[in-house]
C-alpha cells in the first residue's frame, strides 16, 4: 500500500456530451491536472482545458472494444497519481468519465481500488445521460400529469451475471407506471422489450432511443415498447444510446428544443487561427452545429520590433492610429506593455477600426474608437476616414498603421491619394501551419463536411494549399461561406466560388447568414 500519497485523483463526471454541462468543480479540477485519464464517451474538447504539459491518457472503452480493462484502468490511476506524487506535492489526477462516475460508469469501483492502495481521492458528479440525454430530446423523465418516479436501469449487466438470475425485476418495473430508462442497452434492446411486455407492460407503453445525447449529432427514434426495436433497427441506430420508456415521451413532440435549432445536424467546419475560433465555434454550436476547428493561420510577432516600438514611442507625431484587425490591436498592445507604457499613449490620437471586432479589442485596452466605417473592407474604411477629415484637409495628415504582413495596401494607397502621410508597418505576421487537425481532414475524406467557412482570404489560400487535389474536390463539393467580398474573390481564384456571402461582414454576420438558411440535415 502507497503511504502518503501528495497527489489526489478526481473522478470527475464529464456530463454525456455537451461540454458545457460539465460542473464548475470539474473543469476547475482539469484546470489544475497533472494527467487526465479519459474514456469514450468523455468530449474531446474538454481536454482543450488541461494545462499546457498535461499528459493525456485515453482508456476509452465502447461496445467490444477496450482500450484497457477495468483492472488495468485502475492500475493507471494508482501508477499515475504515485509519478506526479513523485515528482511535485499536490498533484491532480483527473479521471473524466461521461456521464456521472457513480450511475454506470464504475467510479464506485475506481475509488475502492484507490483507496486500497492509498491513493487520495474526489468524486465530483456529473450530470447523468439519463436526465440531460432525455431532456436533450424534449423527454422529461417526470411530469405530474404522467408519473412521479423515475428508475435508471443497466441495459448491460456483468459479462459473468447469472442469466437465470438476472438483478432487474422486470415484473416490479413494468408496474411502477413510472419512466425507465435504460443505460448501454442497445444490443439487448430485444430482450429488455420482450422481458417488459412478459412482466405485464403494454406494447403499446411509448419508448424512445437516444443515439449520442446532447452532442450535435444526436439522433432520436421513438415508438412504442411493440415497435421500438424495429424502429431502431430502420434507423440503424447504434451504441452509444439510452433508452426511455413511458408516457413522459409522447411530450417529446412539444418539447423537442435540442433538435429545432436552425443548425442542427450540421457539420461546419472553421478556418480561424487557433486564437480567434472560440467566438465563432460558440456562435454556431449554440444554433445546433457540430463544429469543426480547422486553423489554417498562425499568429506571431514580428522578429524584428525596433521599428513598431519606436513609432509607438512617439505617437505624439501622428493625427490618427488605424487599425485592421483585432490581432494588430493585440500585437501593438503587447508592445505596450514591453515598453512598460499603458493606454495614456494613445492620449490626443484619433483612433480608426475596420470592424467591430477590431472595436471591441481596442474597447479591452480601454479606448473607444472615433471611427468606424459601415461596412468592414479597407476600401469603405479609406472613404469614411476621408469623409470625416475632408479631403481638402487631408494633406499633411500623419496615419500610422500597425498591421499584419500580408495585409492588402488599399488603405494605404487611398490615403496617400489625398496627400496624407502614411507609416504602414508589419506588427504581427501570419504562417501557415504544417497540417490541419486529423479530425478535420478525416471529415473531408469522408465527404461529411456540410460547410466550410472563411474569414480572410488567407484562411482560403491556406487551407487549399494544405489539401490534396482530391480534398480540395470534397470542399468544392460542400458548401462555403465567405465574410465578406474579398475573401469571397480570394475563394472564386481557387475554384471554391462562396455559396454565400455575408450580407454584415464580420462574425455576427456570418453567423447570421447560416441561421437564415436553416439546412437542418442530419450528421450521419
Amino acid at each position: 500500500m502507497a503511504e502518503n500519497c501528495t497527489t489526489t485523483v478526481y473522478l470527475v463526471g464529464a456530463g454525456p456530451g455537451d461540454p458545457g454541462l460539465i460542473t464548475m468543480n470539474g473543469m476547475n479540477a482539469l484546470r489544475r491536472a497533472d494527467v487526465v485519464v479519459y474514456d469514450y464517451l468523455a468530449n474531446a474538447l474538454l481536454l482543450g482545458e488541461t494545462p499546457a504539459g498535461c499528459e493525456r491518457v485515453y482508456v476509452g472503452k465502447s461496445s467490444n472494444q477496450h482500450t484497457m480493462t477495468q483492472d488495468q484502468i485502475n492500475a493507471v490511476l494508482v501508477q499515475k497519481a504515485r509519478e506526479v506524487a513523485a515528482r511535485k506535492s499536490g498533484g491532480v489526477v483527473v479521471r473524466l468519465k461521461g456521464g456521472d462516475p457513480y450511475v454506470f460508469g464504475r467510479g464506485g469501483e475506481e475509488g475502492e481500488f484507490l483507496r486500497a492502495h492509498g491513493v487520495p481521492f474526489v468524486e465530483v458528479p456529473g450530470i447523468t445521460s439519463g436526465i440531460a440525454a432525455t431532456a436533450y430530446a424534449g423527454i422529461p423523465v417526470t411530469h405530474r400529469d404522467f408519473t412521479s418516479s423515475i428508475t435508471l436501469v443497466t441495459g448491460h449487466e456483468k459479462a459473468d451475471a447469472d442469466p437465470n438470475d438476472p438483478r432487474v425485476n422486470y415484473e416490479a418495473l413494468a408496474k411502477l407506471n413510472g419512466t425507465m430508462v435504460f443505460y448501454m442497452g442497445v444490443k439487448a434492446l430485444p430482450q429488455t422489450t420482450t422481458r417488459l411486455m412478459a412482466a405485464g407492460l403494454s406494447a403499446d407503453t411509448p419508448a424512445a432511443v437516444i443515439r449520442w445525447g446532447t452532442h450535435p449529432h444526436q439522433r432520436t427514434v421513438v415508438g412504442t415498447v411493440g415497435t421500438i426495436v424495429d424502429a431502431v433497427t430502420k434507423a440503424g441506430l447504434t451504441a452509444p444510446a439510452i433508452t426511455v420508456i413511458g408516457q413522459v415521451v409522447t411530450l417529446r413532440d412539444t418539447l423537442n428544443w435540442f433538435e429545432q435549432r436552425p443548425l442542427f445536424g450540421q457539420r461546419v467546419v472553421v478556418t480561424r487561427t487557433r486564437q480567434h475560433a472560440s467566438e465563432l465555434t460558440t456562435q454556431l454550436t449554440a444554433l445546433g452545429a457540430q463544429v469543426l476547428e480547422a486553423p489554417t493561420i498562425e499568429i506571431r510577432p514580428v522578429a524584428d520590433t525596433r521599428k513598431a516600438d519606436g513609432l509607438l514611442s512617439n505617437l505624439g507625431t501622428f493625427h490618427w492610429i488605424v487599425f485592421t484587425s483585432a490581432n494588430g490591436v493585440e500585437a501593438a498592445w503587447q508592445r505596450v506593455r514591453a515598453l512598460k507604457k499603458d493606454a495614456r499613449i494613445f492620449f490626443g490620437l484619433r483612433v480608426g477600426a475596420i470592424g467591430p471586432a477590431t472595436a471591441e479589442a481596442l474597447e479591452r485596452i480601454g479606448i473607444v474608437p472615433d471611427l468606424l466605417p459601415e461596412k468592414f473592407v479597407g476600401e469603405e474604411l479609406a472613404k469614411a476616414l476621408i469623409e470625416t477629415i475632408g479631403s481638402e484637409q487631408m494633406r499633411g495628415k500623419r496615419f500610422l498603421m500597425l498591421r499584419a504582413d500580408i495585409a492588402r495596401p488599399v488603405l494605404r494607397e487611398e490615403l496617400k491619394k489625398c496627400g496624407a502621410s502614411v507609416e504602414d508597418v508589419a506588427i504581427y505576421e501570419t504562417a501557415r501551419p504544417e497540417k490541419l487537425p486529423e479530425d478535420v481532414l478525416a471529415a473531408i475524406d469522408a465527404g461529411k463536411v456540410d460547410w466550410l467557412t472563411f474569414t480572410s482570404a488567407s484562411t482560403a489560400e491556406n487551407l487549399h494549399a494544405l489539401l490534396s487535389d482530391a480534398q480540395r474536390e470534397k470542399v468544392k463539393a460542400a458548401k462555403r461561406l465567405s465574410i465578406g467580398p474579398i475573401t469571397s474573390a480570394a475563394l472564386a481564384k481557387l475554384g471554391w466560388p462562396a455559396t454565400v456571402e455575408a450580407e454584415q461582414h464580420d462574425i455576427g454576420g456570418m453567423v447570421a447568414a447560416l441561421a437564415k438558411i436553416r439546412p437542418q440535415q442530419p450528421v450521419a
